[in-house]
């Protein structure tokens, strides 16, 4: 029975990522950090908390509990700029890791980018690579890195570039060689952050592509 932490409960990943922990019974707390309600109603199970990912000395002594979930980000048109989709993308998730690891939160599952690479020269690619050099750095007993390709699902806000792009990549990924590069639902990306959190194993695991199908239909 564990008590989860999230950020990043609005996009995506995160949101199908709450649901399922709210109806997952190893988990008998789940403490959202928000810059908005999620609009979830589940006063037994759910705490959630407003903040200001500016001001995380406001707030990060709330960060206690067995496992961080981090799943937020944005995209360079909503941040309207590289710098401030990087104090997003790498500056909150980074400070809300290093805050939780202070407060003894053994581990920590990011969902980051198939294409992470901390020398890449795209800027995204890079940016991603970047938190996740800096977050393995730091004193978890369990790092969990999942990184999956093309997302799909339904978005609050849709992306006319991936509306194009999805159906593209299904039929290129029939393809021999390139199954693991078929589209993944985000339900599947959130199954496979809750099963990297409940593998008990130390140390750092990196799962991409393929094998965040393999991490998503796993028995925990």
């Amino acid at each position: 029975m564990k008590i989860a932490l999230l950020i990043g409960s609005t996009g995506l990943v995160g949101n199908y990522l709450l649901r399922q922990l709210l109806s997952d019974d190893r988990f008998t707390t789940v403490k959202v950090f928000a810059r908005r309600s999620t609009g979830f109603q589940n006063p037994a199970k759910l705490e959630e908390h407003i903040v200001d990912f500016d001001t995380p000395e406001k707030w990060q002594h709330l960060l206690t509990g067995d496992v961080l979930f981090s799943a937020l980000g944005t995209t360079l048109r909503q941040a309207g700029s590289q710098q401030a989709q990087y104090r997003v993308d790498y500056t909150y998730q980074y400070r809300t890791a290093e805050a939780a690891a202070q407060n003894d939160v053994k581990t920590y599952v990011l969902v980051s980018a198939a294409s992470a690479d901390p020398d890449a020269f795209v800027f995204y690619t890079r940016m991603k690579g970047e938190l996740e050099r800096s977050v393995k750095r730091l004193p978890f007993q369990r790092i969990r890195i999942i990184q999956p390709g093309m997302l799909a699902g339904n978005r609050k806000e849709p992306r006319l570039a991936e509306r194009i792009a999805l159906p593209l990549a299904a039929l290129v990924a029939h393809l021999p060689g390139l199954s693991p590069y078929r589209p993944i639902h985000g339900r599947e990306v959130a199954q496979a952050m809750i099963n990297a959190a409940l593998d008990e194993k130390p140390g750092i695991q990196v799962d991409s592509l393929e094998g965040v199908f393999r991490r998503a239909s796993k028995a925990t």
